[in-house]
């Protein structure tokens, strides 16, 4: 049985996505694996990291630091040194805003002349129980389809104003659209036990991955298990979508990605039907478990979704909590 500890070796666990659905994700996974590696999104062009981008031409680091922030150890070091990484700064000057961990990122970036190695250092400081690596080693700009509540389609460009686009996302797509994906990257995914998509924003955070071709190619031919965490509402961040269509999302995307399991909370289905059907043309079971907070806000709780991975990761599907076998 993998455990659910602070230690130990466990699966090689690779987790894509970015911001807060792959701290989440994170969060979870470490609590039964050290042998974990973080593969984020590189396309967040608001806020701190996109000041930092536009004004240093870097990858934006938010979402690195997010995930560098999720696997620090659990020790006072561990939790003061991730304290600080989150640290906004507030003032009335250029700093207001930025977060400590984004400059220090990009400050060893400038001293290494290294990103991998960069994020590296960073986790070495933090105790991190495994490894950051961004998904592409240039920036990207996420460019999407949106369907209008009047039902025209036109085009929207960058990671924040797809984020908050009125209407449906219908398809994304990246600029450039061939973009070298990270080669540390592409070998954890071809080195894995597990994959993991998911939860989080599915077209800014989850979809682009399967957009990186060498990283995408990584993905298809890989001889890990591949799992899939939906979001726990319904609505998540594109405007009303369902678990069905999060699902159809990742199918139009990437039509030959066979998935193994389904993780979902039973509160966001909305229709199971649908769900197991749609898991089933994916080749997935769908393993519904209670992953929530208790206090009904829309956050996953880490041990409650630990619990969920090592039932899937060890083919603990149950009567109850089995569907679309």
């Amino acid at each position: 049985m993998i455990p659910l500890h602070a230690g130990g070796v466990g699966p090689a666990v690779v987790a894509l996505g970015g911001g807060h659905g792959l701290y989440a994700s994170l969060s979870a996974l470490r609590l039964m694996s050290d042998r974990l590696t973080a593969v984020v999104t590189v396309a967040d062009d608001g806020g701190s990291s996109g000041r930092l981008r536009q004004e240093m031409d870097v990858l934006p680091p938010g979402d690195l630091r997010m995930a560098l922030s999720a696997l620090c150890d659990d020790s006072d070091w561990g939790r003061t040194w991730r304290d600080v990484l989150q640290h906004r700064f507030s003032s009335d000057g250029a700093l207001d805003q930025h977060a400590v961990g984004n400059l220090l990122i990009v400050a060893l970036w400038e001293l290494l002349g290294d990103t991998v190695g960069g994020l590296d250092w960073v986790g070495r400081l933090l105790g991190a129980r495994g490894r950051v690596l961004p998904m592409a080693s240039v920036p990207l700009a996420i460019e999407a389809d949106i369907e209008a509540p009047d039902g025209h389609l036109h085009v929207v460009r960058g990671q924040s104003r797809v984020a908050v686009a009125e209407g449906r996302v219908r398809h994304v797509r990246l600029l450039p659209g061939d973009p070298p994906a990270c080669a540390e990257a592409v070998e954890a995914v071809d080195a894995a036990d597990w994959v993991v998509l998911g939860p989080g924003s599915w077209f800014t955070s989850v979809m682009p991955h399967l957009l990186v071709p060498e990283l995408a190619a990584a993905l298809h031919r890989t001889a890990a298990r591949r799992c899939v965490t939906l979001n726990l509402r319904p609505a998540g961040d594109e405007s009303g979508m369902t678990c069905y269509e999060h699902l159809c999302a990742l199918q139009d995307h990437a039509p030959d990605l066979r998935i193994d399991v389904v993780v979902a909370d039973p509160a966001a289905i909305e229709d199971i039907g649908q769900v197991q059907d749609k898991a089933r043309e994916l080749g997935a079971q769908v393993l519904l478990r209670q992953v929530q907070v208790g206090d009904g806000s829309p956050r996953h709780d880490a041990l409650r979704l630990a619990a969920a991975y090592r039932d899937a990761f060890e083919g603990v599907l149950g009567d109850v909590g089995r569907v679309g076998a």
